[in-house]
């Protein structure tokens, strides 16, 4: 099996665990999905040397992980109230719904982004809201980059600490502008040139 394969094997797995979750919180199952959780979490460990993977691949593999250990945070915390018992109507809803408005919303950002090609006119683009909050945005987005200018011919390298500072302030700079809650930036090359844009995203 190749390692795309696996990548959606494991994109696979990952949808299903969360399905079988949402049944299980639901009152439709018994028992939580353990068996899917362990395949979910053998697939995660086995691309932890992540050293043979391209750029897209690891992009692709650490959006499903992170993806994951957003649901993980939440599903623990359900699994709690749901072994203490609903001691307040809010732990209720929680218990069976889990807060599902915002595991979408934020599934649904870790998805849009879009692994960086090789073809030059399909740009790189990642929102962030937080670069603090969401390093591997930042990394995603340093890498790109990195690997435009090199398409390009440009020498010119900047540090991963200068640039997260300057990821930083751009976003806390057109959020404030803005009053927008992300940035876009897009990473393209356009006529041998490399170029790195920011604008806010409604």
């Amino acid at each position: 099996m190749t390692t795309e394969e696996e990548l959606n094997l494991l994109d696979d797995q990952l949808r299903r665990l969360k399905v079988e979750y949402d049944i299980y919180f639901g009152g439709g199952s018994k028992r939580p999905p353990i068996e899917i959780e362990w395949k979910v979490k053998n697939l995660l460990r086995k691309f932890t040397d992540s050293s043979k993977m391209s750029f897209s691949q690891r992009f692709r593999y650490n959006t499903m992980q992170q993806r994951y250990a957003l649901f993980n945070a939440l599903w623990q915390q359900k699994l709690i109230i749901k072994e203490e018992g609903y001691r307040r109507p809010q732990d209720a809803v929680l218990g069976i719904q889990g807060l599902r408005a915002k595991e979408q919303h934020e599934a649904e950002v870790a998805l849009q982004h879009r692994p960086y090609g090789a073809k030059a006119d399909q740009p790189f683009t990642v929102a962030c809201s937080d670069a603090d909050r969401e390093p591997f945005k930042v990394e995603a987005l340093y890498q790109a980059l990195a690997e435009a200018r090199q398409q390009a011919g440009d020498t010119k390298s900047t540090s991963m600490d200068s640039f997260q500072k300057f990821v930083r302030q751009k976003t806390d700079q057109i959020r404030k502008q803005y009053k927008c809650q992300a940035v876009e930036y897009s990473v393209e090359v356009s006529k041998g040139q490399v170029k790195l844009t920011a604008k806010p995203k409604t």
